[in-house]
């Protein structure tokens, strides 16, 4: 096998890894709570909201890390980390315990995101490249269909299965790593704002506590009240510290261009109902229709396997008539998923009839919007900042999700005891995310341009 395939398997199983424990852990909840002592919705969902928060704190800065240090270092250092807390996590002895492993799971995960193309596109001649890229953006697609099925299939097991599984499968890919991938490095470019991510992260994090906890404390409540007077206080110190660190976040400048600001708004609105969207599906076939959890896993994956199956021609379509269009179809074809669901879901299980084909128009939804907003996001920016404007989209991507976990959960709690009308409360509230992404998205201008001076001038 040529050397540059080799790169790219290796880099392709550290991307899936990654990507797999975004979407494998939803389906593990109703196993998780029964073997944590009946374990609270709201204190399982730290679960997945520990590691979609800090893993979207440290993209950013574990690339400058990267580009400093050397990204095979980085690489190889993720995948022991991502390993060994996966280890972790599947001896955790109580949910904080496992909070604190998906934690550093996360940081794993950040360390190896941003390096995989870093190391596979120069291995590639520039003709190749396209393909390559291709293969590396349809990997997260499949990690999120397969995610479900192979969740539900190890939880029959135990749930510790769906963290054990990537232990040898890191340590293997990480020696792979040391032997055949080659070290790159870019200029030193100053050291990355950690403290900065810190902020960041504490401030998600405090805003999505408050969130969760309203119902139990009571939204006026001093300790709601205070977590998000935190929240708002952390966020404003992490975008003062932005706006004056060298090698900051978020490069401030970069949402001076009317196209990225934009598009990444829509992406984090729009994450907030797919968040709500898994989570609710989790629970509505699984604690209000009863099924098992490998009978919900493999119902489940239609949703994610149309949105891969839509997002590559979504993205030939936006290259040819603009993103505005495409990304506005996307959230409404999204939201118009909700809508036939509050009209047809109900306690009686009708999977084919109901929930089936609005979560398959859910998923295309998905797809025809993440096709078209990472090119919009990134399209008038200049090339310098591509990486950059990248890993800011990933960002909003995970905290929208965190945030739309987080609401979902404290709409279920709110409920007073009824499960699916607390479901149904979160569809309502991704039916609005659908339409406000679709109402940003139809702001984007009609093409995006390609990068001018004054773009240039703002992001530098």
């Amino acid at each position: 096998m040529a050397h540059r395939w080799k790169v790219l398997c290796i880099t392709s199983i550290g991307l899936f890894m990654a990507s797999l424990d975004l979407f494998i852990v939803n389906i593990a909840f109703p196993d998780l709570s029964r073997s944590f002592d009946d374990a609270s919705l709201g204190s399982l969902s730290w679960v997945l909201n520990g590691y979609a928060i800090v893993f979207a704190a440290l993209l950013v800065p574990a690339g400058r890390i990267a580009d400093r240090v050397g990204r095979k270092r980085v690489f190889v250092a993720g995948l022991l980390t991502f390993a060994a807390a996966s280890a972790l996590c599947a001896v955790s002895p109580t949910i904080p315990f496992l909070v604190g492993a998906r934690v550093l799971q996360a940081a794993g995960a950040a360390m190896m995101i941003p390096t995989t193309l870093g190391l596979l596109l120069p291995a590639f001649p520039p003709e190749q490249r396209p393909v390559a890229i291709g293969i590396w953006s349809a990997i997260s697609g499949i990690a999120a269909a397969l995610g479900p099925p192979i969740g539900g299939l190890l939880v029959q097991i135990s749930w510790h299965w769906i963290f054990l599984v990537n232990v040898p499968l890191g340590l293997v890919t990480a020696v792979v790593a040391i032997r055949v991938l080659d070290e790159a490095k870019e200029p030193e470019d100053g050291r990355p704002d950690l403290l900065g991510a810190l902020m960041l992260a504490l401030g998600i994090g405090v805003l999505t506590l408050g969130i969760v906890q309203g119902p139990e404390w009571g939204w006026s409540d001093p300790k709601a009240i205070g977590s998000f007077v935190a929240a708002v206080v952390l966020v404003v110190a992490f975008l003062y510290r932005s706006a004056h660190h060298h090698a900051p976040v978020i490069e401030l400048p970069l949402l001076r261009v009317r196209s990225f600001a934009l598009a990444n708004l829509a992406t984090l609105v729009f994450f907030m109902g797919f968040g709500a969207m898994l989570l609710s599906g989790v629970l509505l076939l699984t604690e209000v229709w009863g099924w098992s959890e490998l009978r919900a896993g493999f119902a489940l994956s239609p949703g994610p396997l149309t949105a891969a199956i839509f997002a590559a021609p979504s993205g030939r379509l936006g290259a040819r008539i603009g993103q505005r269009p495409v990304a506005t179809a996307g959230g409404l074809v999204f939201a118009g998923s909700f809508a036939f669901m509050l009209a047809t879901v109900g306690p009686k299980p009708e999977y084919a009839t109901t929930f089936l084909p609005a979560f398959m128009l859910g998923g295309a939804g998905v797809g025809l919007t993440l096709g078209t907003l990472p090119a919009a996001a990134t399209a008038s920016l200049p090339p310098g900042r591509f990486a950059t404007g990248s890993a800011v989209f990933g960002m909003a991507r995970q905290l929208g999700s965190a945030i739309g976990v987080a609401v979902l959960v404290a709409l279920v709690d709110s409920a007073g005891g009824n499960l699916l009308d607390g479901i149904r409360s979160g569809w309502w509230f991704a039916l609005a995310a659908g339409i406000g992404a679709a109402a940003l998205a139809f702001s984007l201008p009609a093409r995006a341009k390609a990068p001018a001076a004054d773009a240039a001038t703002a992001a530098a």
